[in-house]
């Protein structure tokens, strides 16, 4: 039940607002949200209004307080005893520059010192608190990240914004002429930062758990045997705890004044490095098994670069590994990289253009060609 409050709630008014609210209520015992968005103030008399409320309904809580209400609620302490938002500020971004855009989200430059990331989903709002909280655990763990220190309404939608000055991603950097192999040396120092930071067990989400859905999928749409040993090697992975970004490409890396730093980490979880790795691929050269330009397309560089920067993330991140244990090694990542494709493709139904048809038929031969000729999924 959503209530709407408006003007002053003071000692003149506090008694009628309170019959007024239980009128409202009535035998009601459900989740209630009391709207401050037209709240102007409201007195001690007022706040024992709200407390008494919040004494029948437990699941009472209010929204859009402006800042002058909000600082009232925190003041006498009523933010420790029950949920109270501000009300979001209103953001536009027509005619904003786009940096880059993922599967939940779109990250605009609203001016030269801030990006805004506008989720696609309308109620984002329990996804944007959670990548908060991922971006502050991995900060804390000296992980380079930029935290969003503000949430935005932009139109139906809602945002997370950070203060980035004149930040440029690395996917920009590379299009001003920036040498590609520097570039992927300095990613790749991350991703070791990363990979050799370690959770507790249960800290994130398990991205084993995640492949394992995978390939339990994709057994029904591959030939017995293959379907089979697809699943065994990915339960066969080790269970790590290492944390793993899930998105990790040169669109969310931000350099500001010579650091780096990482964006949406919405997707963070733990596991394996191999699965990030087989991200990585997908990003670069994966999506492209048909269109060899998709990746180019989606970077906005060229195909080779996509390219070298595959090759270079394999050279500098396997640097002390001899030739042999990197070409089994990036056969296991290519192997992770399809069947996570191939479940991609088969759940958008059958509703599919040529070319997903076609990359569909990629992902099944690569797997059944290469799956037989596999020992293990990990290095």
């Amino acid at each position: 039940m959503t209530i709407k409050l408006s003007g002053r709630i003071d000692s003149s008014n506090a008694q009628q607002t309170e019959t007024w609210l239980n009128e409202q209520v009535g035998d009601y015992r459900g989740e209630i949200i009391l709207d401050a968005s037209e709240l102007e103030y409201i007195s001690s008399a007022g706040l024992r209004v709200v407390l008494r409320l919040k004494k029948v309904n437990k699941d009472t809580k209010i929204i859009n307080c402006n800042s002058e209400v909000y600082e009232i609620f925190d003041m006498t302490g009523f933010t420790e005893m029950m949920d109270i938002s501000k009300a979001y500020r209103k953001l536009s971004i027509d005619g904003c520059e786009v940096i880059g855009e993922g599967a939940n989200g779109i990250v605009y430059r609203t001016d030269p010192d801030t990006i805004v990331k506008v989720y696609k989903n309308p109620d984002s709002l329990d996804e944007i608190h959670n990548e908060r909280e991922l971006a502050r655990k991995a900060f804390v763990m000296g992980i380079p990240t930029a935290i969003p220190y503000d949430v935005v309404q932009v139109g139906d939608l809602y945002g997370s914004v950070f203060e980035l000055l004149d930040a440029k991603s690395f996917a920009k950097l590379i299009r001003e002429g920036v040498s590609v192999e520097e570039l992927v040396k300095q990613s790749v120092d991350i991703l070791k930062t990363m990979h050799s930071t370690f959770l507790k067990d249960g800290e994130l989400p398990s991205k084993k758990a995640e492949g394992v859905k995978w390939a339990k999928f994709d057994k029904d749409y591959l030939p017995e045997e293959i379907g089979s040993k697809l699943v065994k090697l990915f339960e066969e992975i080790p269970e790590t705890n290492n944390i793993v970004h899930g998105d990790y490409h040169i669109k969310n890396i931000m350099q500001q004044n010579g650091e780096n730093l990482l964006i949406d980490m919405d997707t963070l979880s733990m596991g394996h490095p191999v699965f990030e790795l087989a991200a990585i691929y997908a990003a670069y050269v994966g999506f492209s098994c048909v269109d060899k330009e998709n990746g180019a397309k989606f970077f906005d560089i060229k195909r080779e670069q996509c390219n070298d920067i595959w090759k270079y993330t394999v050279k500098y991140y396997f640097d002390d590994k001899d030739d042999e244990f990197i070409e089994n090694a990036c056969k296991m990542i290519e192997t992770i990289c399809y069947a996570r494709l191939l479940r991609w493709k088969i759940r958008r139904g059958d509703d599919l253009t040529e070319e997903q048809k076609q990359e569909k038929a990629f992902c099944e031969n690569y797997l059944i060609e290469n799956v037989p000729k596999i020992d293990k999924l990990y290095f």
